[in-house]
């Protein structure tokens, strides 16, 4: 009994949140390669989820994510998140022609304690690396049935908080992201078993 007990898979609250921002880091590179947003020759390849994945090795964009994603570790370890939004616009119009969200939900975990800052997971790593690679792999699909981007575009990232949180200095507070007559895909969520994680893309139909 000791030794399964000492072998047994612990995911805490903040190996959750890592185990999310590397997916989000990935996932958004992912998109701005599969949308076209920056030229190909801008991106570099490398292997995650057993899967060959392009990231952008412009420096401004790599310091933007890093940014982004460690505010975003740091409040996702307190359950402070409900979503991340990944905004992509027309860079001459401003309007917003598609907008990836990534939905958070707590979950429960194992259930061993009532102090929601202790829960752990014991939910195999492989398990959880293997539902991210099939959400990955949709990413990629995403370019056979969204509409071409056929203007020069820029993107953001939006974190949409609870109320209670401390916003940093350096950031802006912003307004709801909306695309009149949007279609909408769900693409499949994974788990850690502390957070869940549902990927929905919507978009602007060509007129």
């Amino acid at each position: 009994m000791s030794t399964a007990q000492a072998t047994k898979n612990c995911i805490t609250l903040k190996g959750s949140a890592q185990i999310i921002v590397e997916y989000l880091n990935y996932g958004i590179n992912s998109i701005l390669f599969q949308r076209g947003i920056y030229p190909a020759e801008n991106f570099d390849n490398t292997q995650q989820y057993g899967l060959t994945i392009l990231m952008s090795k412009d420096p401004k964009i790599k310091e933007f994510l890093q940014n982004v994603l460690k505010q975003t570790e740091e409040w996702l370890a307190k359950n402070m998140i409900n979503k991340i939004s990944c905004v992509i616009t027309n860079a001459h119009t401003k309007e917003v022609l598609e907008c990836w969200d990534f939905k958070m939900q707590a979950e429960m975990g194992d259930g061993e304690t009532n102090d929601p800052t202790k829960l752990t997971s014991s939910k195999d790593l492989t398990r959880i690396q293997n539902e991210i690679r099939d959400v990955m792999r949709q990413i990629s699909a995403t370019v056979s049935y969204l509409p071409l981007l056929d203007c020069i575009c820029t993107f953001d990232v939006m974190i949409h908080t609870l109320q209670s949180t401390e916003i940093p200095t350096e950031w802006n507070e912003t307004g709801a992201v909306f695309i009149p007559n949007a279609q909408a895909v769900q693409l499949r969520s994974f788990s850690t078993g502390l957070h869940k994680l549902d990927t929905v893309v919507n978009y602007k139909m060509s007129s």
